[in-house]
C-alpha cells in the first residue's frame, strides 16, 4: 500500500510547492510509481506541472471532495513518467463550506484516496497554508507530514501553530500521524543567519531535520513558470541534485534500498 505524505506549512513562501513538485518527480525518477494531489486552491502545483488551472474541461480535487466524481476520474499523466496529478482549482476554498455538510467531513480524502493507494509507492499532497478544513483532510489522509522551513527566525516562531494543528489530528482523527521530517529550504550559506537557524532547528528537533538541505537556486525558482520539474528543467543544477538527494533519504527513511 502506498505511503501518504503530506507537504504542510501554514506560512506561505517557503518552498512548500516547490518541494512537493520536486519530491514527487524525484521519487517518480528513481522509479517509484507516484501521485501528487493539489490540495491548495491556489493551484501553483497544477501550473508547475504545466496543467492550466482555468481549464474548465479539466477534473479536479473539488469535485473529487464533493462526491462528484471519484479520484479515479481526476487522475492526469504528467511529463515525468511515473508521476500522476490530481489538479486543483480555485473552487477548491468552496469546498470548505460544502464539507461542513458531510458526515466525516474530516476524512473525504482519506476515503477518496483509500480505492488507488495499492497503485502507487507514494501519494504526495500539497496542502493549503491555511490551516482549514481542507488541511485537515489532508493530515487525516496522511500517514506522515514533511514540513519545509525557510531558515529565518521568523519562519522557526510560525511552526508553533502548525505543530499544535498536527497534535490535535493525532489526538483525534489520525492518530498514527507522524512527522517525516524537517527540510531546510531556501538556505544560502553566505548569510550569517541561515548557518545559525539551521543549527537552533537541528537543536531543537534533532534527527527529525532531513540531512539534505535545499539551496537558494535560480534555476529552482525558473522552472515552474515553464511547467516543469527541476528534474526536467535542468538536471545538472544544484537544485536537482538537493531534491534527488531528499527523495533518497525518504527512501531510506522508509526502508527502501535505492
Amino acid at each position: 500500500m502506498g505511503k501518504v505524505i503530506a507537504i504542510a506549512n501554514q506560512k506561505g513562501g517557503v518552498g512548500k510547492t516547490t518541494t512537493a513538485i520536486n519530491l514527487a518527480a524525484s521519487l517518480a525518477v528513481l522509479e517509484k510509481n507516484v501521485l501528487i494531489i493539489d490540495a491548495d486552491p491556489q493551484a501553483n502545483t497544477t501550473s508547475g506541472l504545466n496543467f492550466s488551472p482555468d481549464d474548465e474541461q479539466q477534473r479536479t480535487l473539488y469535485e473529487v471532495l464533493i462526491g462528484q466524481i471519484s479520484i479515479e476520474d481526476a487522475l492526469i499523466q504528467t511529463e515525468v513518467s511515473r508521476l500522476q496529478m490530481v489538479p486543483s482549482h480555485i473552487n477548491l476554498v468552496g469546498a470548505e463550506v460544502e464539507l461542513l455538510k458531510f458526515e466525516d467531513r474530516e476524512s473525504i480524502l482519506k476515503m477518496a484516496i483509500a480505492p488507488i493507494r495499492n497503485k502507487y509507492d507514494y501519494i504526495i499532497i500539497d496542502c493549503s497554508p491555511s490551516l482549514g478544513l481542507i488541511t485537515i483532510n489532508s493530515l487525516t489522509a496522511a500517514d506522515s507530514v514533511i514540513i519545509p522551513v525557510q531558515p529565518e527566525f521568523f519562519a522557526l516562531e510560525g511552526l508553533g501553530k502548525l505543530l499544535r494543528t498536527i497534535r490535535l489530528v493525532q489526538g483525534g482523527v489520525n492518530p498514527d500521524l507522524a512527522i517525516e521530517g524537517f527540510v531546510v529550504t531556501m538556505y544560502d550559506g553566505r548569510t550569517k543567519v541561515h548557518p545559525q537557524v539551521v543549527v537552533e532547528l537541528r537543536e531543537h528537533f534533532k534527527e527529525m531535520v532531513f540531512n539534505t538541505i535545499i539551496q537558494r537556486n535560480i534555476r529552482l525558482s525558473e522552472a515552474p513558470s515553464h511547467g516543469k520539474p527541476i528534474i526536467l528543467y535542468d538536471v545538472m543544477c544544484n537544485g536537482s541534485t538537493n531534491y534527488l538527494n531528499l527523495a533518497r533519504e525518504v527512501l531510506e527513511h522508509n526502508g527502501e534500498s535505492i
